[in-house]
């Protein structure tokens, strides 16, 4: 067990220092270049196969009239926050030694289904078109609601048995 209180989450999960599947630290000669592990890459590039078309689908099931809530990347971006806190807890509890499963989860298929340009375009739109008030209403629905879905995925993450010999 770390320091670290047990509910506290790290910031990052893939850069806490006091991950125990973390790799140590290691001294590099001034003016080296960390290069990304090409594993971790394909597992990110894996996930965003499956993110991407999943985001779309929502898209596809939810229309939305022009000028109106963008409610198609909203129910997105509130739907991945939610997973996220859920897939974040779940990795860290049960398999806190796979180095692969939270890039290609979280940063990969997640990354890719949530959309943060879509946001900021449908957003902008909003704005040029007359429909301040909307797009007023758009983001600060989706900054509230977004961090009461990563909340919510936490808690009820955390609702699950921790797997017997795995500790933070």
């Amino acid at each position: 067990m770390t320091a670290r209180d047990d509910h506290e989450l790290p910031i990052d999960a893939d850069l806490d220092p006091a991950d125990p599947a973390a790799p140590a630290p290691q001294h590099r000669p001034i003016g080296h270049v960390r290069r990304a592990d090409p594993a971790v890459l394909a597992a990110i590039a894996l996930g965003g196969v499956i993110g991407a078309p999943a985001r779309y689908g929502v898209a596809q099931l939810v229309h939305v009239a022009p000028n109106t809530f963008p409610w198609a990347t909203f129910v997105t971006n509130i739907s991945g926050s939610f997973a996220i806190g859920v897939v974040v807890v779940l990795l860290l509890e049960w398999l806190p030694t796979a180095k692969h499963l939270r890039p290609f989860l979280a940063t990969g298929v997640l990354g890719a289904y949530t959309t943060y340009s879509t946001f900021a375009v449908e957003t902008d739109l909003l704005v040029k078109n007359g429909r301040a008030a909307i797009a007023f209403l758009y983001v600060v629905s989706s900054f509230v609601v977004g961090f009461a879905a990563v909340w919510a995925g936490i808690v009820i993450g955390r609702l699950v048995p921790r797997r017997a010999g795995v500790r933070r």
